[in-house]
């Protein structure tokens, strides 16, 4: 099985790359959802975030506490990277099972997308990687027009990777900073030239769900 690795900073589309490839009929196994399944009530990281950060990061029904996380981690990157070293072992047990899972059913290929992507469980289990870029100025406007205050989501981004960063891993960079039809034209050009020709055809999953 291919397994195609779609990375980038929060507000540059990643999460839109993997749709479009899901709707063509590619499974995704999305970090951000697993991450949220782990830390929720009495989730796989519950038990070992309160170990290393006290009773205080868990709210009394067994969930992370994630407002008093966020003011911890936000001002100190030590603090986020112990946090997230954490929570991305949890993701990559349970991606690494869903890959098992989708092996045995003989599936082509898989996308995992990964915002932050680690040497251990993704860059390690990753054929190729796509990395998603966008000019600062556009990802933060998105970033507000979501709902986000400037603030927040300037020290958001201030404590990513740079796009120099996820290019520099990257197989393919797919620069986001135009329109969504661009962009679905860059990922056909992808699609045939690096999924087509290795003999991976895709199915259009949206076409069929409206059948």
């Amino acid at each position: 099985m291919f397994i195609l690795g779609i990375t980038g900073s929060i507000g540059c589309g990643k999460s839109t790359v993997s749709r479009i490839l899901y709707d063509k009929g590619v499974p995704v196994l999305d970090a951000d959802a697993i991450s949220k399944d782990v830390t929720a009530q009495d989730g796989d990281a519950i038990s070992e975030i309160e170990e290393v950060f006290g009773p205080g990061a868990i709210l009394p029904d067994r969930s992370l506490n994630r407002e008093y996380m966020a003011d911890i981690v936000f001002k100190d990157n030590r603090k986020l990277d112990e946090l997230s070293s954490i929570i991305h072992k949890h993701v990559f047990i349970v991606m690494d099972k869903e890959i098992a899972r989708l092996t045995k059913e003989k599936e082509k290929c898989v996308v995992l997308d990964v915002p932050i992507p680690v040497n251990k469980g993704f860059v390690d289990h990753c054929d190729q990687i796509w990395s998603v870029i966008c000019d600062d100025p556009i990802r933060l406007k998105r970033l507000i027009d979501r709902g986000m205050s400037r603030e927040d989501a300037l020290r958001r981004m201030s404590v990513q990777m740079t796009n120099d960063e996820y290019a520099a891993l990257a197989d393919h960079v797919i620069d986001n900073s135009g329109s969504y039809e661009e962009l679905v034209e860059r990922i056909n050009e992808l699609i045939k030239s690096e999924l087509n020709e290795r003999g991976i055809r895709l199915s259009d999953r949206s076409r069929e769900e409206d059948q």
